[in-house]
Parts: C-alpha cells; structure tokens; sequence
C-alpha cells in the first residue's frame, strides 16, 4: 500500500550529517525496525523496516535494540487511535517527528480516517524524510523548531487536534518543555496532546547523557516530572482539563508481558519510572 520513494541503483542515503538530538531520530528507527522485523514482533512497522535499510549508518554503534521504543510507538498510537476514531478529520502535529513512521501505521490502521498530518522538525530530518518517505496530500512539513511557536498559526483547529511529542521534551529545558505544553494548551482548546518522559533519576544521575555503547552516548534529558508532577498539571496550566498516566503496553517474553506493566502500575515505584502522558485540553 505504501513504498518508499526509489533511488537510482538501489543506493542507500547517508544519513551521518544528523547529530545531537537529532541523530536520536536514527536510534529509535533502529530499535522499532529491528522489533518489527523480529519473528515474534509486537510492532507492525513495515515502513520502518524499509527505511532503516534504506540509510546508509553504523546503527551498531547504538547498541540496545530492545523493545522500549516499540512500547512506545504502541502506547501512542493508542491513543492517537482513540481520538482519530472520534475525530477522522483531525490534524495530528507531530512534533520533532524525526524518523517516524506513525502516519502510515495509523493509515492502516484507521483506512477510512481523513487525519491531516503535520510534521515539525529541523532541516536535515525533513529533506532525509522528503527524500525517502513517500509523499501523501494529507501530510504537510515545516522545516522549524518546535519551539519556534509559528508552527501554531498553520494547524487547522476545525475538526480537532491531536499533537505528538514522541521523544522531545526530555531533551528541552524544563522552561523550554513546560513553555511549549502551556502554549499548546492555551492555543489549541478541545484538542489532546501526548509526550513521554524519562524516569526523573536520569537527569540527576546522568546529566551528561546515558553511555549505551563505547561509541555512543545518548544526550542529556534535563527534563522530567514524576506522575504525580505531571497530574498537578491540570490544576497549574490554564487550559488543562484532564491529565492521563497512560500504562505501559504488554510487550514480549515474560518480563515486557508481565512484569514491566505491573511495575509500572505499581503504586511503591510508579513515581520513581517514566511516564506516557496524554494531555486534555479544555
């Protein structure tokens, strides 16, 4: 149903001009291609599969490919599900997209949506995604930081908004982070929003970034709240009515099917583990 775009020879593109927070696009193309190729995959991806082959990159160097970042893309597409169903002709704002393949996942899983897709990123993500992701009338880019708050002004509002932030506010001052949910909730009325947060230990004990191989560190993440933080939500920014601690999805093997969810679940260490969160803005 959906084919990369094709290039000449069979050549794979280069992608190491991606660096910083922006080479983490590459790090969680890896691990949700390598889950959805796996033989017993939680994850049905295969526009994933297709574009971590058709790059040209040391992946090894990253280490882990386990099955976190599959969790994650479950987790919201959920719930980008839920509110597609109730609003088929909604925009979803993608927010630092990198290189995810959410849209086409949800296309097949909703055929009959009419979702509009925006995605906001930096320059070189953008022309790797134009270059090798297939077109759609329905997707629309803005080659921009998401904090640079212009991005707002093209959404169309009138059937509904639900905006992503897959793996981004971790990586932003915590003024940076909560700026960006304020704004979102204060322009974007009846509309949802969901990110996800790393367990706040990491950036007290490691605020130069978590080492996952000799050859890669993964960058800083000065920004974190505890579930109870991040329900406190709804009582301190305007234009928050609902805040939703979503639980982890049943992933594979016994500890990803069972015990990881029931610990994530379980009220002695819930504060101390990251966080899906959904925003409901009113």
């Amino acid at each position: 149903m959906f084919d990369l775009v094709e290039h000449p020879d069979g050549e794979r593109v280069d992608a190491s001009n991606l660096t910083g927070v922006s080479e983490t696009a590459l790090l969680t193309l890896y691990g949700r291609a390598y889950q959805a190729g796996h033989p017993k995959a939680i994850l049905s991806d295969p526009m994933a599969i297709k574009l971590a082959d058709s790059i040209e990159f040391d992946f090894e160097k990253f280490g882990r490919k386990g099955q976190e970042m599959a969790l994650r893309s479950l987790a919201f597409d959920k719930a980008a599900s839920q509110y597609l169903r109730a609003h088929p002709k909604a925009t979803v704002v993608a927010l630092a997209e990198g290189l995810q393949t959410s849209f086409w996942r949800l296309s097949s899983a909703l055929p009959d949506s009419q979702f509009q897709w925006l995605t906001i990123d930096f320059e070189p993500i953008i022309k790797l995604r134009e270059r090798l992701l297939p077109s759609s009338p329905r997707i629309h880019t803005l080659a921009q930081s998401a904090l640079d708050y212009s991005w707002m002004d093209q959404v169309d509002t009138s059937e509904g908004v639900f905006i992503t932030a897959e793996g981004l506010l971790m990586y932003l001052q915590p003024e940076e982070s909560m700026g960006l949910i304020t704004e979102c909730a204060r322009r974007f009325p009846g509309g949802q929003m969901i990110f996800d947060l790393p367990p706040v230990m990491v950036k007290k004990f490691a605020p130069k970034g978590v080492r996952s191989t000799r050859r890669y560190r993964v960058p800083p993440m000065p920004f974190s709240l505890k579930p109870s933080e991040l329900a406190d939500l709804a009582n301190t920014v305007p234009g928050i009515r609902a805040v939703h601690d979503l639980p982890m999805p049943a992933g594979r093997g016994f500890l990803f099917e069972k015990v990881f969810p029931a610990f994530w679940q379980l009220k002695l260490t819930k504060q101390y583990r990251g966080a899906y969160t959904l925003l409901e803005f009113g």
